[in-house]
């Protein structure tokens, strides 16, 4: 086994040439474009998929190799995922020379390779960079081709950054500082997930609305703020597959996502100091005015504004960026009660509500919605803890409000403030 950590991108067409020209920038050993053949195996049912599991062959100048990459973690583009590497001598499979101890349980080689049969291909050339960075050799993959599942065929134009061996961080300065423009954007799905969406039809998702944060119960402090940047960036990553393929709708939910990313900053500011966030908050204004006056959504998603604020977030997230910036006393804090945490800014964010929406808008309508949308994303951070039907009365009471401001329906804002306004708190010392 080995731990595959990789940064993806997806390349246009029209900045192949002038990031070539970068990598070839780059000092270090370059190998010519290898033609890659790859089948990826399934069962009827999709068993590997519902166990997060992929299976490959992969053949290169007559060699073969069986791949299994297994459950791993994904934060924006940057995948983390354990893999099983097998060497063959033709491309047929041979489970039972996986080790044992990577089935998960209900699984095994004997009763799961009759039901496997090729699903979709991914077929490219590969040329490939090796360069010393920082304290780490990284391989960088440009992958041009096809995937092709059943009927369906789409082009596949990748660039790769995998850590042979070194620091996480590096792969993200080296993005940043050598890579990053337009044209490219980080990809959320790998291969294989492009091709199972292929081989279903490849019809665009659906958009979603934010959710509440789940957490375990004996969650810290920061572990709320790690897993509360991740739902946000999971959101955006999510919205952004949707917003280059023009889904109505998925650009106005990656404004949500960045707009919780800034509210989640906010909320934190009481333990992590500004000036730990100070230039990922510069990135994300910076994205969400460009998103507010953008028309062209395909276009939005390649720039590099939004790059480049995303692979920030992601550096912060992964490498815990705020840590560096901690007295003593915050790092006691950010060890101690998410919980507690949650029920005293609960509070806050309810007092907050009544202030602003105590009396009629009167014509103010519109000037109260970011009010109200930065209280509902606290709201989503902390009221995880509670069981949902004791939580989604006081929060749906607050988001019919914020629905009807935003698409003005006049007749229906007041009665929505009154109600709002009357649903009893569901958290602990709430003073109820």
């Amino acid at each position: 086994m080995s731990q595959e950590i990789e940064l993806k991108f997806l390349v246009h067409p029209d900045v192949t040439g002038a990031l070539r020209a970068a990598l070839n920038a780059l000092p270090g050993d370059h190998t010519t474009p290898r033609k890659l053949l790859n089948i990826y195996y399934e069962t009827p049912d999709m068993l590997l998929r519902r166990h997060d599991m992929g299976l490959r062959i992969r053949g290169v100048d007559g060699c073969y190799e069986m791949t299994m990459k297994t459950a791993g973690r994904t934060v924006g583009g940057l995948h983390q995922r354990p893999e099983y590497n097998v060497a063959l001598t033709e491309p047929r499979l041979a489970l039972s020379r996986f080790p044992q101890e990577m089935w998960p349980e209900g699984l095994d080689a004997q009763t799961l390779e009759p039901q496997l049969s090729p699903l979709f291909h991914t077929d490219f050339e590969r040329e490939k960079w090796v360069v010393a960075y920082g304290k780490s050799r990284i391989e960088i993959a440009l992958d041009m081709g096809e995937i092709r599942g059943g009927e369906s065929r789409e082009p596949l134009s990748e660039l790769e950054l995998e850590l042979l061996d070194g620091r996480v961080e590096d792969i993200l300065a080296l993005a940043r500082e050598h890579l990053l423009r337009d044209g490219l954007r980080q990809g959320g799905l790998s291969k294989a997930a492009r091709g199972y969406n292929l081989a279903r039809g490849n019809a665009p998702g659906e958009c979603k609305a934010l959710s509440v944060l789940e957490l375990p119960p004996k969650a810290t402090l920061e572990q709320g703020l790690s897993g509360a940047l991740a739902q946000a960036l999971a959101h955006w990553q999510y919205h952004e597959e949707l917003l280059a393929r023009g889904v109505p709708g998925a650009q106005k939910q990656v404004a949500h996502a960045v707009a919780l990313a800034r509210h989640i900053l906010a909320l934190f500011g009481v333990v992590v100091p500004r000036k730990a966030s100070a230039r990922l908050r510069e990135q994300l204004s910076q994205f969400s005015d460009a998103l507010d006056a953008e028309t062209d959504t395909d276009a939005l998603a390649w720039r590099v504004v939004c790059g480049s604020a995303k692979l920030t977030l992601i550096d912060w997230l992964v490498t815990c960026g705020w840590q560096p910036f901690l007295s003593e006393a915050a790092r006691s804090k950010m060890q101690g009660s998410f919980k507690r945490f949650a029920d005293t800014h609960l509070s806050r964010v309810a007092a907050e509500l009544k202030a602003a929406f105590r009396q009629p808008l009167a014509g103010r309508d519109i000037d109260q919605l970011p009010r109200l949308e930065r209280a509902l994303h606290c709201a989503y951070v902390l009221a995880g803890f509670y069981p949902h039907d004791a939580r989604q009365p006081w929060i749906e009471g607050w988001q019919a409000l914020a629905r009807a401001i935003d698409g003005n329906l006049v007749y229906q804002i007041e009665p929505l403030r009154k109600q709002a306004l009357s649903v009893a708190p569901f958290w602990r010392h709430s003073g109820q």
